[in-house]
């Protein structure tokens, strides 16, 4: 199997210069560009509604607002991997509540070892959802391929008065004479 090294885009929200500095500084541009900032939430959500992010990492509190429901939020997405960050005081409220959601959650104070740990879980688990988006992405293209021939297989109906079963054989007998794809026939059929 052949490794792949992956560069990952990243969206840090902080209204801390030096924290955005510092995970900056963490994050080498060889495996995480783009890497864009916002300083509150207003911001960070019209950097995700203009362009996909393989992370999010939120420092809060934020000036306006405290970060909770943004990353909740962003936990839906299906390709975002979301890490919150809280002081002490919000952590032991909202660190069970954001794990069931699915977001990473750290307690300040940070260490360069805690921050260098939770990226690489989160690198670990966006790998494992691009395998479940692979996975979903092949099921959509074997459904979608499904359906095309079975609207080929109900024109054969129509058009030529076969059955099912013979439309069936007649789309895979094309196939394989003509050494093309199901597909491929069906496509013609409806075309025609």
């Amino acid at each position: 199997m052949e490794w792949k090294i992956r560069v990952y885009r990243v969206l840090v929200v902080s209204a801390s210069a030096e924290f955005r500095r510092s995970v900056t500084a963490l994050l080498p541009s060889s495996r995480f560009a783009p890497i864009a900032y916002a300083s509150n939430v207003s911001a960070a959500k019209r950097a995700v509604s203009e362009r996909d992010f393989d992370f999010v990492i939120v420092h809060t509190p934020l000036p306006d607002d405290v970060g909770l429901r943004f990353a909740f939020d962003l936990a839906g997405k299906k390709n975002t991997v979301t890490l919150l960050i809280l002081p002490p005081d919000l952590y032991e409220n909202a660190a069970g509540q954001a794990e069931e959601q699915g977001v990473f959650v750290l307690s300040k104070p940070l260490s360069k070892p805690l921050v260098l740990t939770a990226i690489s879980w989160m690198t670990s688990a966006r790998e494992q959802l691009r395998k479940a988006e692979q996975k979903t992405q092949s099921v959509e293209e074997k459904m979608e391929e499904i359906r095309l021939i079975n609207r080929a297989k109900w024109k054969l109906i129509g058009e030529k008065n076969l059955t099912e079963a013979e439309a069936h054989r007649y789309i895979e007998k094309l196939a394989m004479d003509r050494c093309v794809t199901r597909r491929a026939i069906a496509q013609e059929i409806l075309s025609d």
